[in-house]
């Protein structure tokens, strides 16, 4: 049996609604995975063989969870700054996605395994091209994923049936931590009879489904001049939502198109993504009250880091909360606790896993990240919770655990060598950034 105990640490409680609290001085115990036991310091079960971790002085939250993210555009971080959405797609970041090989896809997505756990995220879901390659990144560095294969309709009916079977056979890789998902990019890019097909290979083999959908109200609006319906009620009368879907961003998700998601608030979920909305001016966010409201869960997300920069997860729901804040008005709305809420147990639920990430409780998977709290930008402290979601910075992570395996100590990562990473990338930039070759893999009007 693997064990571990976490020492002396304050603890994280964030239940399924209400306040989170802090308790001081546990221990918690982790066996094979799983947390088996916490409690006041020096009160539990001991056992010889146990890994050590001390958490004196740290604070222990659950996992952050990145809801939606593109892991190997970290390759184009910074590629494509200060155009508006359509060149960023047309003129930057598609043309040069076409230089990408499958094993750039494998550099990128280490990169970003590795800056995700060092800040903290236990857990994302992906969405991208060459998804073994990404698999075997997240295998490599210990990380939880839930990867989804990309599909245009463009590339035919035979490619969907690959992208199938290839999330199938990725699935419950890692000891089962890597899950996958079936990935048709969008409703503008997908066609009705492939998101049906998609709906159909998603019950066949338990698989869900994550896409963008109503991405913006412009994307809405073009919807209803082209089909008479919603980018929401196309997922709906194609099976998708019934199948179960990640949705990523869902900012013209309008009121019409809430209990249409309500129906299905069981297996269907929104990942907010705000600081690209902010980027790229796009109008309005991605309606959290609202779909709260519903039951429908809410996450929080990076997007690629060719829009996000980062993948800092802590950073994506400060902006959940403060952009929700000035776009309802309303100070009091958007908790600490909420905000830290749908960076933890709404990513859970995103990636079909509510009942196994998401908070620290005893049988749920020990995914432990601990935070010192002790920098000059976080005191005096006065409320800890307060400080997760509004002083913390990524470099505040001091260990983390994921399935119970130590993979961050005292800051180190300990499963990717990050320096032969980066100098493996530095060696492809140039060939990468190009774009004289005037070509896309996609076009971007929706």
């Amino acid at each position: 049996m693997r064990r571990l105990m976490v020492t002396s640490c304050s603890v994280l409680d964030v239940p399924e609604l209400g306040p989170c609290q802090v308790r001081d001085d546990q221990d918690i115990l982790v066996q094979d995975g799983d947390i088996a036991w916490i409690g006041p310091a020096g009160t539990g079960p001991r056992h010889a063989d146990a890994e050590i971790l001390d958490g004196c002085g740290l604070l222990a939250v659950p996992g952050l969870v990145n809801a939606h993210t593109h892991s190997p555009m970290v390759l184009m971080r910074g590629a494509a700054e200060d155009v508006s959405v359509e060149a960023w797609f047309n003129e930057r970041v598609w043309p040069m996605e076409v230089n990408l090989t499958a094993a750039d896809v494998r550099l990128g997505a280490e990169l970003a395994c590795a800056e995700m756990l060092l800040s903290g995220v236990t857990a994302f879901a992906d969405h991208y091209f060459h998804a073994e390659r990404i698999a075997e990144a997240a295998v490599a560095t210990g990380i939880r994923a839930d990867i989804a294969p990309t599909y245009f309709s463009s590339s035919g009916r035979e490619a969907l049936e690959r992208a199938a079977e290839t999330a199938v056979a990725l699935h419950g890789a890692g000891g089962g931590r890597v899950r996958a998902s079936l990935g048709p990019h969008a409703p503008y890019t997908v066609d009705e009879d492939d998101l049906a097909r998609v709906a159909a290979l998603a019950r066949e083999t338990g698989l869900r489904v994550h896409i963008h959908a109503a991405e913006h109200l412009e994307q809405t609006t073009s919807s209803l001049a082209r089909l008479g319906v919603t980018p929401v009620e196309v997922l709906e009368r194609t099976g998708v939502l019934d199948a179960g879907a990640l949705i990523a961003h869902g900012c013209g998700i309008t009121e019409p198109d809430l209990p249409r998601l309500a129906a299905h608030r069981d297996r269907t979920a929104v990942a907010c993504c705000p600081k690209v909305y902010l980027k790229h001016a796009l109008h309005p966010l991605t309606p959290v009250r609202d779909l709260l409201a519903s039951g429908v869960p809410v996450a929080a997300g990076t997007d690629g880091a060719a829009g996000h920069n980062t993948l800092d997860v802590w950073e994506a729901m400060r902006l959940v909360a403060l952009t929700q804040k000035q776009a309802e008005r309303d100070a009091t709305w958007m908790t600490v606790s909420d905000t830290i809420r749908v960076a933890t147990r709404g990513g859970a639920r995103a990636l079909g896993l509510g009942d196994r990430i998401g908070a620290l409780e005893v049988g749920r998977a020990a995914d432990i990240v601990l935070m010192d709290l002790r920098g000059p930008h976080c005191r005096p402290l006065h409320d800890p919770v307060a400080a997760l979601v509004y002083s913390v910075r990524a470099s505040d992570v001091r260990d983390v655990v994921v399935d119970g395996r130590v993979v961050v100590r005292d800051g180190r990562l300990l499963t990717a060598d990050v320096p032969g990473l980066l100098a493996g990338i530095e060696a492809r930039v140039s060939a990468l950034l190009d774009t004289s070759h005037g070509r896309a893999v996609q076009h971007y009007d929706p």
